[in-house]
């Protein structure tokens, strides 16, 4: 999931200036010990940055194999950065079986990256005025994936993620336990070969996973399309952007599905495994992120209390699943599978039910009662 070696992004950086530009303000190998583990990163701060100003705050993760360095040229908000006012962190993966950098998310090792980026969190609020509800993640493949292991398990922290070229694991999408309605971008080739478009036995497909998200924030199951236009003729690609809208609480889930595009970040100052250059990822992912407060997000979501509750068992199943309602009143309970097609509906007058899932795979059951809908997944094995 490298996505470049490292002497090709100094040249192409001294080329443009980039390091004699940017590296006044980044502020290299920091360290902290997690787990008694000593990790390192490095932080950009704007050369505007104001101590008695609080800043939104981007965790920028490279991919497999590669290093903060690299991910902080190619994967480059430094720009935005100076004219929008954040700071940017790219902290380094651990050194995985193989001896190369990696983030925990393929279930390989023993680290605790999430633990590592939480107390990072806490060091950098400690010493620079960081606006806690305003801190975002995204990354380059790995760090895609663990843009989206934060969405699920440190989301009292994180206001929005996305991801460029990563995924999710089939198991960590059955265990993510995100506490509050996530907005995600998700930006992907149709012709990546290092995390398959279509996914593989170990990675999810990526139009699944997208509607898992959506799902999960209650978004409008038919997207606003649009056609990016087409400036860079010789990219040897294209892009259509897809957004999933009124999600609870303001959410949105975006995708820039990159036709014929490779293992690559859009908009990047090098053209490698055919990169789209009609947008920049960069410029699009802080669009995004811009729009999200995290105290807005759960505020909302906690003043919405449920009228009625439900529980599915077992969890994960073998075939048969069990609903249990604490009330007999009308239900509709319309089950979808990890693409978003209706697979079952029945009308329910009943505290119980149980249907028999047809496949094995990810499921969304969702009950509609006069007031509300509510969704759970569940998934069969």
């Amino acid at each position: 999931m490298k996505p470049i070696k490292l002497f090709a992004l100094v040249l192409v950086s001294v080329i443009f200036g980039a390091n004699l530009t940017y590296a006044q303000n980044t502020i290299f190998s920091q360290i902290i010990t997690t787990d008694g583990l000593s990790r390192d990163y490095s932080i950009y701060i704007p050369a505007s940055y104001d101590s008695t100003i609080s800043y939104p705050l981007i965790f920028n993760f490279h991919g497999y194999n590669s290093n903060y360095l690299e991910q902080e040229v190619y994967g480059d908000f430094r720009p935005i950065a100076d004219t929008a006012g954040f700071l940017i962190v790219h902290p380094n993966g651990s050194t995985d079986n193989f001896g190369n950098s990696s983030w925990n998310t393929f279930d390989n090792g023993t680290v605790n990256d999430v633990a590592f980026i939480s107390e990072l969190l806490d060091t950098l609020i400690a010493t620079y005025n960081i606006d806690t509800n305003s801190v975002y993640s995204t990354g380059m493949s790995n760090g895609g994936f663990m843009s989206y292991e934060l969405a699920c398990q440190l989301s009292q922290r994180i206001a929005a993620i996305a991801s460029v070229t990563g995924s999710m694991l089939p198991s960590h999408i059955a265990a993510c336990n995100c506490q509050h309605p996530m907005p995600v971008m998700q930006i992907h080739g149709t012709a990546d070969g290092t995390v398959p478009y279509n996914g593989n036995i170990l990675f999810e497909p990526i139009e699944s996973l997208v509607n898992y998200w959506v799902q999960f924030n209650n978004c409008d199951t038919l997207p606003i399309y649009n056609q990016v236009p087409n400036t860079v003729l010789t990219d040897l690609c294209t892009a259509e952007h897809y957004v999933y809208m009124n999600g609870n609480n303001g959410t949105e889930v975006e995708f820039y599905k990159i036709i014929d595009g490779g293992h690559s970040w859009p908009g990047a100052p090098v053209n490698i495994n055919v990169t789209n250059m009609d947008f920049s990822a960069s410029t699009e992912i802080w669009r995004f992120f811009r729009k999200y407060h995290l105290n807005n997000i759960v505020t909302e979501a906690k003043a919405k209390e449920k009228s009625f509750k439900f529980s599915v068992y077992p969890n994960p199943s073998n075939g048969a699943v069990n609903m249990l309602f604490d009330d007999n009143n009308l239900k509709s309970v319309v089950i979808k599978d990890a693409l978003g097609r209706v697979i079952h509906t029945i009308e329910l007058y009943s505290n119980q039910y149980q249907y028999q899932l047809p496949n094995i795979g990810l499921y969304f059951i969702t009950v509609i009662s006069n007031t509300e809908t509510i969704t759970t997944k569940v998934i069969n094995r």
